[in-house]
Parts: C-alpha cells; structure tokens; sequence
C-alpha cells in the first residue's frame, strides 16, 4: 500500500490540507456517460476518474492526507491502495451530507485542519495547479473554483476552524457565492476546473492530458466519445488521449 501523505511535521507550512473526495457506488456514477462509455463501461470509467484525481491529489505538496467518502468496496479497495483514507458513507443522503460527514471525519482526528471538498471527475489533474488553488484559497475563510462551465464547482474549501458548508449540485456556483464563500479566479489552472460529466467533457479533458488510468481505458469507449473531427475522405479518427504522467 502506498504511503499517505506527510503530515507536515518535516516544518512544511504548505502541507496542510486535508482533502475530502466524495464518491458514488460505482454502478450509479456518471450516468450521463452512459452514451459514450456504454453502461457495462461507465462504471470503470468513474473508477479510473476517481484513481486519477486523488493519485493526483496526494502528490500535491500542499495536501496533507485525502479522506474519500464512498460505500463502494471496490472504489474504496483501489483508493486505499493509492494512500487515501476510505470513510463510509453512514449519512446516506446525497452529496453535500457526504462531503460534511467527510469534513467531520477530518476534524475528528485533527480538529484544525484545512478541509477542502474535491471532485472525483478531474482525471486531467495536475498537482502543480491544484497547489495553485489551494494557495489562493488559503487567503480566505472560505472559497471556491468554478467548473469549465462557469456553472458548477470542482473544489470548495473552508480553512482552519470554518464550516465547509457544502452546496455542490446543479448551478452550485451561485449557491457557493450566494454562502459568502470567495471564488477563486486563478488563471492557468484548467485541470482543476475539467471536470466530466458528458462525451464533451471527457474529450476536452483527453486534450488536456488524462492520468494513467484514464488513459488505459479511454480507447474503449463507445459512441464516438473520444474521437476526433472526421477525416478527409474518411470516418471519425481516434482522438489518442494526451497522457500526464502519475503525479506530474
């Protein structure tokens, strides 16, 4: 098993965070990929999405430790291979009580600790852009990164001693502006933000450069998800996914 993360103890100031990734059984996750991954596949995609997102999440020298909250065993069996803690998922009522169970976890062990609530669709995340965010959300009590779309939002953080206060679902960028939470307008940080949810999705996050186990299982997709503009003369070409390595 992989090692967790420092826990700051070497004097490093940045590595602080306590990342909580929340995360749906399998056979329920990303359904409106079922179009482009089919419905046999879909669930192997959510796990690769969700191995790539906190192998990159526990190589970001601000994060401490990643807490995933999911009551799925296979999930919780590869993410705790990768290093990060598995919490059950006792509240059972959606998203946000996930995420706020997540935090409390957390705090139960270390009750100053900096809780950020991350996406587990974010397979093109990049360590040095996460450390990005979370050194500017680190200036304010609580804030956010809004989606591609300007719509939704991919991390939310609350520092030592504030409530996380979760507000994720649809148009939940409003609703984090709306609780008081800063949004945070980082340029240069697009992994952060590139979530999946659609074939389009998952086509801009491919050009963007997916980890190593999205990448493995992007040539078997369906539907046309992953391919190109046509060629001359000639049907849709396969887009080959742009492959970051493991924790770059």
């Amino acid at each position: 098993m992989a090692s967790m993360r420092r826990d700051g103890a070497d004097g490093e100031a940045g590595a602080a965070w306590s990342l909580v990734v929340p995360l749906k059984p399998l056979v329920r996750a990303k359904s409106r990929l079922s179009g482009a991954a089919g419905e046999e596949f879909r669930p192997r995609l959510a796990l690769a999405f969700a191995l790539d997102t906190v192998a990159a999440a526990l190589a970001c020298k601000d994060v401490r430790d990643v807490a995933v909250v999911t009551d799925d065993r296979t999930a919780g069996e590869r993410l705790a291979a990768l290093g990060a803690r598995i919490v059950p998922d006792t509240p059972a009522r959606g998203l946000n009580a996930a995420l706020a169970h997540g935090a409390r976890a957390v705090r139960a062990r270390r009750p100053d600790a900096a809780v950020a609530a991350l996406n587990a669709d974010l397979p093109a995340l990049r360590p040095a852009e996460l450390e990005l965010v979370l050194h500017s959300a680190s200036l304010f009590p609580r804030a956010f990164l809004a989606d591609a779309a300007d719509i939704g939002t991919t991390l939310l953080t609350a520092t030592s001693g504030v409530e996380l206060e979760p507000a994720f679902g649809s148009a939940s960028r409003a609703r984090h502006l709306a609780s008081g939470a800063r949004e945070i307008t980082a340029p240069g940080v697009p992994s952060v933000r590139r979530d999946v949810d659609t074939g389009e999705d998952l086509l801009a996050a491919l050009a963007l450069g997916v980890g190593p186990h999205t990448a493995l299982q992007a040539p078997h997709l369906a539907g046309g998800a992953a391919t190109g503009p046509a060629a001359p003369n000639g049907p849709q070409r396969l887009l080959p996914p742009q492959v970051r390595a493991s924790g770059a």
